[in-house]
């Protein structure tokens, strides 16, 4: 993020304010400076690494010298591999991010589904850190679907994955 701001700081300053650039990560995961897609991966990875989301939602490259808001159309990361060790309540889920972070779901980690706004579909999402999330691509998710088992709860029927400990809900058995 240099020489985004014409103004030169001291070192021991608070991070310039910027502004809105003109950098978007789009809902399939692709980092786009001025429409174009960023190519180099490590460029990506390291834009990743100083990514920010605040409590209002919007999301911040923040520097020691700079920072500046970006868009995102959805979530900021793709989850795009799984591992997994062990069986039924013991089993340990890891999922590799497009910016080739790693992330074992849990407690701290959780799994969500959200609704797609366009057809209402389950939309999987994990917690990386600090407020980023990942959208699990197709395949990892239809993976995860394969390692999950049905759980009888207070509610019913339930379909869901064990991971770390804690048990994430990936739907309803139940026709109500």
């Amino acid at each position: 993020m240099t020489n985004i701001c014409a103004n030169k700081r001291p070192q021991d300053a608070s991070p310039e304010n910027c502004g809105d650039i003109d950098m978007r990560i789009t809902r399939d995961g692709t980092w786009l400076y001025k429409g174009s897609p960023i190519g180099r991966k490590e460029m990506v990875c390291l834009f990743a690494q100083v990514l920010t989301r605040r409590p209002d939602g919007s999301y911040w490259l923040i520097t020691p010298a700079e920072m500046a808001r970006i868009e995102v159309e959805d979530a900021p990361f793709l989850a795009i591999e799984l591992f997994s060790c062990g069986s039924g309540r013991d089993r340990v889920v890891t999922l590799r991010t497009n910016v080739d972070e790693l992330v074992t779901v849990d407690s701290a980690h959780p799994l969500r589904l959200a609704p797609d706004p366009k057809n209402g579909e389950p939309v999987p999402y994990v917690l990386v850190r600090d407020g980023l999330e990942a959208k699990l691509s197709r395949p990892v998710y239809y993976e995860m679907v394969s390692l999950g088992h049905e759980e009888e709860g207070e509610e019913g029927s339930r379909f869901g994955l064990w991971s770390s400990g804690t048990f994430f809900l990936l739907g309803s058995l139940d026709d109500a």
